[in-house]
Parts: C-alpha cells; structure tokens; sequence
C-alpha cells in the first residue's frame, strides 16, 4: 500500500470518527445526566434524516439550510418523549431500570413500525444538494465534502456543548443534576424541567447528525440501528456519560473502522471495532474517560 492510499484510509476514518462521535454524544448526554439508556436512539437519527427528506421535497432549500429547522423539531420531539414517556417509567416502583429500558425500547419498535408503514421500506436519498458528489483534492488525497461538512458541525457541536455546559446557568444546573438529583431541588432546581431540557438537547444532537447523514446517506426505516450499534459502542467506549469521552471514542471507532478494511473485507470493518470495545472492556469497563 502507497502512503497516499494509506493517508486516504486515515483521513476518511477520522472523518467518519467524528460524526460517529455527533451521533453519539447526545446519548450520552442523555445517559450522564438521568443514566438513562435510549433505546430509541436510533428512531431519533432515523426521523431525523426523514424530517430532512421531507422539508428538501417541500421547499425545494438545500439540508444545510434547513438543518436548524431539524435540529428544532428533534428538540421539539425529545421533550415530547421525556413528558410522555420517560417521565413516567422513572416514576415506576419497582425494576425502573428495567421499566426505563422496555419503554424506550418498545419506543423505538413503534417509531420504526409507524416509519414503515408512513414511508415504506424503500431506500430513498437527496439528490442534487450544495456538496453532494463533491470532493477536495489535498496532494491526492481525496475527502467528500458532506463528510468536511460533517466534522467541521461536529467540532463546533462540542465547542458548543463545552461553552454550554461550563460558561451558562443551565449547564451548571445539568451538571449539579448529574451530580446529586435529590440536593437541587434544596436549591430551587427543577428537576423535571432539566430533564426534559436534557432530552430535548439530546435529541436536538442526533437531529444535527440526522441532517448531515441526509446529504449523503441512503435513508430508510432501519438505517437508525447501523448508527445506533456503533454509538452505543461509542459511548461505552469512551464513558458513559463523558462528552469528551464521546469524541475521543468516536474518533478511534472511526480510525479503527477503517484501518480494519486494510486487513479484512469492507463487510467487516466492524470486527476491529468490536474487537477493541471488548479489550477496553476487560482492561477498563468503565471506558476511557468514565467513572464506576
């Protein structure tokens, strides 16, 4: 193998790794704050991409513009969810970690089943967007510009979420959440209100990856569980409930992915991955970055 062709494997891995680590972060999130597991979190990625097939058909604007709009509906929905749904398995008397685990997972076989039905299990894409098709030429390396795109919005997602999380009240309120549930609410802390927030944040994160994944990625009612396997990897990988943790794993869940493609058919690059998550595991099973 030639430099040059090694460099495109890496490139491409690391482009991958960080909206691999997009994708996963908001479960994370998620996790971190209510260690609470989505199941469901594939659905989100899935309605994602199909809210961003839908407003390219109705108004004819290109994904990137239309991605904020996304990123607002998702938000929107994981608000929805938290008051519907988890909001109520956490009430659960007994087993409410299984309750947690069966209501969102029953939420994800509902979403996929209504998706089926709504818009069929035929594969569809957008075609004719802004950086679909289009490539950057570095010294023969060759990197897809809706992958750019991809990673330039991930690295600005988790300057965002660090701003976020450590320069504003309600960050400071998600992390003393995190920390003790029960000891907010002596400080005048909803509770419930940063929950749904944090669902609603959670999801709007996937609604971001949804939105970047629509400009070159096949959409279809199952395409959540492909990204959903290797973003709970991800997060396992790196800590639940770390964020840097989320984009470091990513990273190296990507690179690894494709670097295994240069020993083994493409159709198991998931094996390296896999591969290093059980070694992690046995070496340190809380992750890179996670506390038992």
């Amino acid at each position: 193998m030639t430099t040059q062709a090694f460099l495109q494997v890496i490139a491409s891995g690391l482009l991958m790794g960080l909206i691999y680590a997009l994708i996963a972060v908001g479960l994370s999130l998620i996790f971190g704050l209510m260690d609470v597991v989505n199941f469901a979190h594939g659905e989100f990625l899935m309605l994602a991409m199909y809210a961003t097939f839908g407003l390219v058909f109705m108004t004819a604007l290109d994904p990137v513009v239309l991605a904020p709009l996304v990123v607002a509906l998702m938000f929107v929905l994981g608000v929805s969810v938290y008051a519907g749904v988890i909001r109520y398995a956490m009430r659960a008397k007994a087993n409410p970690g299984m309750v947690q685990i069966f209501a969102t997972f029953g939420l994800a076989l509902l979403i996929q089943g209504l998706a089926q039905y709504f818009f069929t299990p035929d594969y569809r894409n957008i075609a004719n967007t802004w950086l679909g098709g289009k490539t950057l030429n570095l010294g023969g390396v060759f990197l897809p510009w809706p992958q750019i795109f991809g990673g330039a919005v991930s690295l600005a997602v988790f300057g965002g979420l660090y701003w976020l999380i450590t320069r504003t009240d309600f960050g400071k309120a998600l992390e003393a959440t995190r920390e003790d549930q029960g000891a907010v609410a002596l400080v005048g802390i909803d509770r419930n209100r940063v929950f749904a927030l944090g669902w609603g944040l959670g999801a709007a994160l996937v609604g971001v990856a949804g939105a970047v994944l629509a400009i070159f990625y096949y959409i279809h009612p199952q395409v959540g569980g492909t990204f959903a396997l290797i973003a709970y990897v991800t997060v396992a990988l790196g800590g639940f409930g770390s964020i840097f943790g989320a984009l470091v794993a990513g990273v190296i869940v990507g690179l690894v992915e494709a670097l295994t493609t240069l020993i083994l058919p493409a159709s198991l690059k998931s094996v390296g991955v896999y591969s290093l998550y059980l070694l992690v595991l046995f070496v340190r099973p809380s992750g890179l970055f996670g506390r038992l």
